[in-house]
């Protein structure tokens, strides 16, 4: 399990709503601290990938389990 400091729970809601509510809970983030978030969305793996290549934070680890895909960022 990845430390985190922040939990974001975007489970059952659908795109674009994980992005956003990620977007607006990195916003009130330091540098280094990180962002754990669940969703449900399948299409929340592409985005958070392309999330973090366009701000320049860090996915640390993406993991799925029966459904739940779970994401770690870094901000920068």
């Amino acid at each position: 399990m990845t430390d985190f400091n922040i939990e974001l729970d975007a489970r059952n809601l659908n795109c674009p709503l994980p992005i956003l509510r990620t977007k607006k809970s990195m916003n009130g983030m330091n540098a280094g601290e990180v962002l754990k978030v669940i969703a449900t969305d399948p299409g929340s793996v592409k985005d958070m990938e392309a999330y973090a290549r366009q701000t320049g934070n860090e996915l640390v680890a993406t993991a799925e389990n029966n459904g739940e895909f779970v994401f770690y960022i870094k901000k920068n």
